[in-house]
């Protein structure tokens, strides 16, 4: 799967150094995320071993710049309930930031939902992280409600704010 910039693949053992440069272990891209930060090198490869058992069994990826070909970050997704989707993380490191990749990973994302039978795409995001509320924003999403949830890597209570998008066929197809 491709975008404008990005192409995402599975995760192959090579990745580890990228994901843990570029990703896992920065405190600032964790921070929104029910994942701890890897503290070495050793960690980062244990990671990526079971990166690629994850990926093997579901619809998640790397994600990884076009030009540098570098993984640069990790997205996936999964059916909630008949043909409902939900976002499982999207995670870009902090260089990349800015540039408008979330937005197209996204975008893809929601497109591969609907390729495979969504009518609808539920996108959530802890009430703080102002840029993710932005993203499903320009994306078209619909504030839902929210929940509290309890982090399991922290123990923290936060705010779990639910946006939702109907799926529709492209206009030149439907």
């Amino acid at each position: 799967m491709e975008t404008g910039n990005l192409f995402l693949r599975k995760a192959v053992f090579e990745d580890w150094k990228p994901m843990y440069h570029n990703v896992w272990s920065r405190v600032e891209t964790a921070r929104y995320m029910v994942w701890q930060v890897s503290v070495d090198e050793k960690s980062a490869r244990e990671r990526i071993q079971k990166t690629i058992a994850h990926q093997s069994g579901h619809d998640a990826w790397v994600i990884c710049e076009k030009g540098s070909g570098e993984p640069i970050g990790f997205a996936g997704v999964e059916e909630m309930q008949n043909h409902i989707f939900t976002d499982t993380g999207i995670a870009i490191g902090p260089e990349y930031i800015g540039k408008g990749y979330g937005k197209q990973v996204l975008l893809l994302l929601m497109e591969y939902c609907r390729s495979r039978g969504g009518k609808e795409f539920v996108y959530t995001t802890r009430k703080e992280n102002a840029a993710s509320r932005a993203l499903a924003l320009s994306c078209g999403f619909t504030y839902r409600g929210s929940k509290q949830k309890t982090s399991p890597k922290d123990g923290e209570v936060y705010e779990l704010e639910i946006y939702s998008k109907e799926l529709r066929m492209p206009e030149h197809m439907g």
